[in-house]
């Protein structure tokens, strides 16, 4: 095992600067602008469908201090087509962290307090391994040959970081959407290694209706004739096309039908006469158009059937006999499960299945569904009710460990 930091120089992301953001973005697979902790063969990560991980290497951000008694870690988890830039911009697009309302001094999660860890998930794109990672037996990318990986793994992977990085508990494992299922399987597989955790936006298990939707999106992208297989990098190709589409198809999910209303409603792109073609002339039209193409140049294809791939294959009762409840027997792990209520992604009733299940267990559990318009993006978007709910079970977790010894330690920056 070794350590890596900030491979080489950061890439020219200011407007106009000459630049390819899809060679930046194979780039990224193989050499980060992150912290980089590599496992050789004799730390082989086993995963659940009996196959092996190996060499494992998880890239990773962290943010503010971990204190002496290394009592104050956060984890947070990435969404589905999230990384590790939480709260730094992001090496290919130059973007804000994409939770920087959330973590950063004086936030909700303050690093002026906690220390705060985000990790690449394994089969993603941002440097921890995934399927355009090299594979050192064949000198290209792993492509497919990548044992197929589920939200238990990438979170034995976090576990293998976690172990490096020294720290025996973490404070807190937050995240949402992909992102609020690790939290669910760290709390039930290591409940002594998570004092509280908060699952945002999330679900049990993976609906049908879930699938079906990440189904579309996997056959649009290997539809493409640019898909090759698999095997695209090695022949200078990429499915953007099809990789847009399915971008398009999900990001439909994220947002709520009063948040398309107010945004675009029947408005047309340029004027109000029609113009009889399959042109964008619909302003929605032309904003699925963008985020297709922009998501083209940030994330690999082959890293969107494996991390939907994953979430699919979530049912955290089916790993304890079909009880949700088992998964939690005994914890002392202290919960807050937040919904929001125009989320139909993972409806608030998933949440409260959780919750249901918690107080089955005896957990100690708090539970807030946000009036929210924005769909189930809200959790990224600034939410004030959402922030303060964050703010608030944070700090009093924080109270009660010694992490803080009195609320006006905390800053009240929102």
């Amino acid at each position: 095992m070794f350590f890596i930091k900030n491979s080489g120089e950061r890439m020219s992301t200011k407007p106009g600067a000459e630049r390819n953001l899809k060679q930046q973005s194979l780039r990224e697979a193989d050499a980060p602008h992150s912290l980089v902790v590599r496992f050789d063969a004799a730390d082989a990560l086993h995963l659940d469908s009996g196959g092996r991980l190996t060499p494992l290497t998880l890239a990773y951000q962290t943010y503010g201090v971990l204190n002496a008694q290394k009592s104050n870690a956060v984890l947070i988890c990435h969404a589905l087509t999230g990384d590790q830039h939480v709260a730094n911009a992001n090496p290919i697009t130059g973007k804000a962290g994409w939770w920087e309302n959330m973590a950063g001094p004086g936030r909700p999660i303050d690093t002026n307090i906690y220390f705060v860890i985000c990790s690449n998930v394994i089969g993603g794109c941002m440097g921890s391994t995934g399927p355009a990672s090299s594979n050192p037996a064949t000198g290209k990318s792993f492509g497919l040959d990548l044992p197929v990986l589920t939200i238990r793994d990438m979170v034995r992977a976090q576990a293998r970081l976690i172990d490096y990085l020294g720290i025996e508990r973490l404070f807190c494992v937050a995240g949402g959407s992909m992102g609020g299922m690790q939290v669910l399987q760290w709390a039930a597989t290591y409940p002594e290694r998570v004092y509280c955790a908060l699952p945002i936006a999330t679900a049990p298990k993976h609906s049908s209706q879930n699938i079906a939707f990440h189904e579309v999106g996997r056959q649009s992208i290997m539809a493409d004739p640019d898909w090759r297989g698999g095997r695209y990098l090695d022949e200078d190709v990429a499915p953007s096309k099809g990789l847009a589409v399915a971008r398009m198809a999900a990001h439909i999910t994220y947002l709520s039908d009063e948040a398309l209303q107010r945004k675009f409603g029947r408005n047309m792109q340029s004027g109000a006469e029609r113009s009889f073609s399959f042109d964008a002339e619909f302003q929605v039209e032309n904003y699925l158009r963008y985020q297709g193409a922009s998501f083209v140049d940030r994330f690999d294809a082959n890293s969107y059937l494996y991390v939907t791939r994953a979430c699919d294959y979530f049912d955290l009762a089916g790993e304890y006999g079909g009880s949700l409840a088992a998964a939690f027997a005994g914890t002392k792990t202290r919960f807050c499960v937040v919904s929001f209520s125009t989320d139909w992604l993972y409806p608030t009733s998933a949440s409260r299945a959780i919750v249901h299940a918690l107080n089955a267990a005896g957990a100690s559990v708090s539970f807030v569904e946000i009036e929210s318009d924005k769909g189930h993006d809200a959790f990224l978007l600034d939410e004030p009710d959402f922030m303060g709910t964050t703010r608030g079970f944070l700090e009093a977790a924080a109270r009660s460990s010694g992490i803080i010894s009195n609320p006006t330690t905390q800053s009240t920056k929102s």
